[in-house]
Order: C-alpha cells, then structure tokens, then sequence
C-alpha cells in the first residue's frame, strides 16, 4: 500500500532552538523525510534561528550531520540532501534582546502572502519573549502561526498566563501546542479503529470492558535533562499530557468528524469528566541504581547529581470518568524511568463472559484485550480465545491476531514529527491540545500536586530495571486485576 503525497503549500518555517537537541534529532530529520517525499515546495524555506553566531554554512554542515545521524543511508535519495540544505538559512536571534530581529524581519519582508510558521523548540520561559518580540517587529503576518513545545507551564495558573500572553500576539486557531503522541500512526489507528469498524463501538462502554490500562515506560533514565525532570518529574512531564491525551482518544465520544474542533471537542468533555484521585489510588516513585536494559545503572540522585530530592520518576494511578459511558470502568495509567521495558500501549480489556460451558480440563478462559501499541513495535493486537488444534478433545488457548505495521505496510511511514509538522503547515488543528484542553488537563492535576506539597510524602524506592514500587502491583491487584506485562512475562 503506498501513502498519497499532498504537497504543502509554499512556506517559511522559522525554528527558534535550531541547533538544540529537539531540532537535531527530530525536527531537522523530519523535514528532510518529507523533502524526501517531494512534499516541500521547491522555494520554502527553512530558517533557524538561536543566539549561537553561526554561518549559513556552518548551519546547513549541521543540518547534514543531523540527518546523517537520524535518517538511514538508504532513506536519503540522491540529490535530496543537497536540496534540502539549498533551503536552510540561519540568523542569530536572542530571545532576551533586541539582537538579531530586524535582520529576521527583513530575512521575511516581501513574504506575507505566504505560510509562515515559528517553532519555538526552546524552554517554556522563552515562550513569550519570543512571541511578543514576533508582535514587536511586525512578524504576525495573515497565515502566521505558532508551535509550542511541552511543557505548557507548570500548574494550572502558569499554564493559563502563558496562555494568556501567547494569545495575545496569535489567535487561538493560529496556535498548535505540540503533544507528540498525537502523531504516531498506532495513535489515529485508535480512531480509525472505533470509528470506521461496526466491530468495537457497540462494545466500547461499561457494559462489556472491565479496564483500561495505559503505560509509557523508558529503559532510561534522566541522562542530560535532569535539571529540567527535578522541577517536573513524571506527573508534569508524561501524565500532564501524554498519558491524559491517549485517555481521551480511548474515552471520547464519537465526534461528529474526525477533524479539528469536533475531535477536541469530546476529548474536553473527558477531561471535565473525570473523578479527583484519591491519595490511596495514586502510587510515586523514585529508582534507586540497579541493572536495566542498557547495563548497570545508577540511581536518580546519582545520575541527576542530587544530594536529595522528592522528585518521582515513576508514577501509577487509578482514574475514573464520571460518565454513562465509563462509570465504574478504572483507567489505570503508569509511567516510569529506569523499567525494563521501552514501551508504549493502550489495553482494553474486555469483560469476562457470562458463562462458561466449556469443561474446566479445557483450560482458563481468559478476557478479551485489544493492545494498541505505541513503541517499539507499532501496531494492534486483538487477544481471542480459540481451539487448540489437533484431536484429544476440546482445549482452549488465548492467541493474538497482531498486525505489526512493519510487517503490514512494508513501506516506511512518518513519524510523528514529520506528520505533525505538515499538519501545521495545512493548518489542522486536530492533532493538537487547544487551550481549554490544557487548561481543563490541569485542574484535574492540580490538587494531585496540592497533596503531595501538603503530605510532604516522599516516593517509594524502586531498583532500577523493575516495574515501580511494590506499591504499584498492588494498586491494581487489589481490584482483583493484574498489569499487561506482569501478565504476560
């Protein structure tokens, strides 16, 4: 099967951060993959900008670099490489000062008729210097727009002013806040799943799933982010956003289209829909040095280089949504560094059937579960209980009918950057947080934070290379139900 190529229309992308880690190995190689795929128009252009002096051509020998490093020998056809940087321009730009503005400005004067993005790739502190220096030099042009990288603030209040100070340079439709779990293929499956299949919507209710459960786990640990993880920890950096985002998609009603402000629509009505945690159902950690996937491996305050902290680098919880559709269904969500696992997925699992004709030395009849998974391995599984062949009587045996999208679409598809930036430049909001979403994202985390501020609780310790606490199988096993993983091992 191969993908229909739409070309955008023609552009100017200006990344602020350029010669940052996000920009090296996500972006620059993202927008090469879609140059690739002649995607880009032949005069776009793409202009980095950070307060690093830097030539054109020391910018663009970067850039090569970069796609050397992220992109495969064979996934660079000859002569795109040198089209793409033909593209590539650099200016140094401070956030902080007046340096290097008017030479942005006039770098795009004569160009307002055009798409004209800014990708702010830097911290969240830089948000709005950046955005009302755009103001201040006349940058909002027509089809300006704006793309905010996580973390959109650190609470509830700081979320709404930044917010608040953004929106007042770009209108709300002219602001794409980035979550890019949004982007992966596994993730609009989910929607292509329930939405376009007469198979799973008139299950997916209370009546027939039993659980939902959500992990993102990394075999990692903070490596060079530690100053920013110690002021955000799981909570913030993964829950906030990631984790609730694919909540919602699991949640949400079925939207009248599967575009822009429907989608987001029913994704807000979750949000408002669900239940204040109780302390008791919510389970933090913090990994003390032990053996991962990668070798031995310190501890959190070994390798954040911390004497001590109360920061929680592993987090499980039990949600509820208070609705007809999922009252009394639990959506546990676990996220953690340090595990032993890389892996992202969503499990629906089905209820029980209601009675069992089958003689017990057929064997266990396990529930139904439809895996969504995100990483490494992108694709669907549906778990069934079937026959198992050849003759001696009646056995049953629990298989999965898996559709790994690597085995099938043989062909490369995009990541989630290289769509989510296209989707920018076409102006799609549906793939990204509007900001009553945000907003409504933190009043549920907000009183969590206020908990652990007032308990002054510290995180249970976990050895690196394992599941969390001991805390956290029990959160789950005390109703009567097991994690997909502890499950399967």
């Amino acid at each position: 099967m191969t993908a229909r190529i739409i070309p955008v229309d023609l552009f100017d992308l200006v990344v602020f951060g350029a010669t940052g880690d996000l920009a090296q190995r996500k972006l620059l190689p993202a927008l090469f993959h879609r140059d690739a795929q002649n995607q880009l128009p032949e005069a776009s252009r793409i202009i980095g900008a950070s307060r690093r002096a830097m030539s054109d051509g020391a910018f663009q020998a970067f850039a090569r670099a970069a796609v050397e490093d992220h992109v495969p020998e064979a996934q660079r056809p000859a002569g795109v490489m040198e089209r793409f940087l033909a593209r590539l321009s650099y200016l140094a730009v401070d956030a902080m000062s007046a340096d290097g503005w008017p030479a942005l400005a006039e770098r795009l004067q004569g160009a307002e008729d055009r798409i004209r993005a800014f990708y702010l790739a830097v911290g969240p502190d830089l948000f709005t210097p950046i955005a009302q220096k755009i103001a201040a030099h006349g940058l909002v042009s027509p089809q300006a727009r704006v793309v905010l990288e996580k973390p959109i603030g650190r609470d509830g209040a700081s979320a709404r002013a930044l917010n608040e100070d953004i929106g007042k340079v770009f209108p709300e439709p002219a602001i794409y806040r980035i979550d890019h779990y949004l982007g992966k293929e596994t993730v609009q499956n989910l929607m292509a799943l329930r939405f376009a299949n007469a198979l799973f919507e008139p299950l997916w209710n209370a009546a027939h799933i039993d659980n939902v459960q959500i992990t993102v786990a990394e075999t990692l640990g903070v490596e060079g982010r530690a100053g920013y993880y110690d002021k955000a920890g799981a909570l913030r950096d993964m829950v906030q956003n990631h984790l609730l985002q694919l909540l919602c998609l699991v949640a949400m009603e079925p939207p009248v289209t599967v575009e822009g402000d429907a989608v987001r629509d029913e994704k807000l009505k979750v949000l408002k829909s669900l239940k204040p945690v109780a302390a008791d159902d919510i389970v933090r950690g913090q990994y003390r040095a032990g053996a991962s996937a990668e070798g031995p491996a310190p501890g959190y305050l070994e390798e954040a280089g911390l004497a001590a902290s109360n920061t929680e680098t592993f987090l499980a919880l039990k949600a509820e949504i208070g609705n007809w559709r999922w009252n009394g269904v639990p959506f546990y969500l676990r996220t953690g560094k340090r595990l032993p696992q890389r892996v992202s997925e969503i499990v629906v699992e089905f209820r029980a059937i209601p009675y069992s004709g089958f003689k017990p030395e057929a064997g266990e009849i396990r529930n139904n579960r439809l895996v969504v998974r995100l990483q490494p391995d992108e694709g669907v599984m549906l778990d069934i209980m079937i026959k198992d062949p050849g003759p001696g009587g009646m056995r049953l045996q629990n298989v999965a009918l898996d559709m790994t999208f690597a085995e099938a679409f043989k062909e490369r598809y995009a990541d989630a950057y290289e769509r989510l930036l296209i989707e920018v430049l076409r102006g799609n909001q549906t793939l990204f947080m509007r900001r009553d979403e945000v907003e409504a994202a933190w009043r549920w985390i907000d009183p969590i934070l206020a908990g652990w501020e007032q308990s002054r609780d510290q995180p249970k310790p976990y050895t690196a290379g394992t599941w969390g606490p001991a805390a956290a199988v029990a959160l789950i096993e005390r109703d009567g139900r097991t994690w997909h993983e502890d499950d399967t091992e």
